[in-house]
């Protein structure tokens, strides 16, 4: 029992409780002042029912081994690897904001408006879906960091698999607004999510 008291416990803890306030946080901040406040609802804060059960399934597989397994909850090398995770994946998502600005949104478009432009520049030049990409890297991490074995592979696959069915309708749409442009800058850019073209 005194392993949840613990040290290592309340540094993984306290770690991810401001992993999570930050991320999700700087998501609604960036999208009120950048989309305007009127425009931006609770749905911009990103917690789905589904993003809220793998976050406490994460958080049961932590207590039961860190209860039954302590030892491998002390992996520092490892939890140290999945902040800094974090952290980098923090980084790419909200560079990918700050540069699409207005063209980033958290649903997809399905029409294009006057001032929808395809962003090719910044963090964009190298990654066509750096948001994705940064939060694949950040969710991944933030399992990681707590040293979660099971839910690492869980939340790698999960997200991984959401990407792979929403990158290509979004895509579709993409090649729709912008025709041959978007074509030619997908075929250089890789998507910057693995296995992903």
């Amino acid at each position: 029992m005194m392993e949840i008291l613990g040290y290592t416990s309340c540094r993984q803890l306290s770690q991810m409780l401001m992993t999570i306030l930050v991320f999700h946080g700087s998501e609604f901040i960036l999208a009120a002042s950048i989309h305007g406040k009127s425009n931006v609802s609770r749905r911009d804060l990103l917690i789905s029912k589904h993003y809220l059960l793998a976050l406490m399934c994460s958080l049961l597989e932590y207590f039961l081994e860190i209860f039954l397994f302590p030892g491998l909850k002390e992996f520092w090398w490892i939890s140290n690897l999945g902040f800094a995770m974090v952290v980098i994946g923090e980084i790419i998502r909200k560079l990918a904001i700050l540069t699409a600005s207005q063209a980033f949104t958290h649903t997809i478009r399905i029409h294009r408006d006057e001032q929808h432009k395809l962003v090719t520049c910044g963090i964009y030049r190298f990654l066509r879906h750096p948001g994705y990409s940064g939060f694949l890297i950040w969710s991944v991490g933030t399992q990681v960091m707590l040293c979660n074995p099971i839910s690492t592979v869980a939340f790698a696959v999960v997200v991984w698999k959401f990407f792979a069915d929403r990158i290509p309708y979004e895509e579709h749409f993409l090649r729709r607004f912008f025709g041959s442009q978007y074509v030619e800058y997908a075929r250089h850019v890789p998507s910057g999510v693995p296995f992903i073209r």
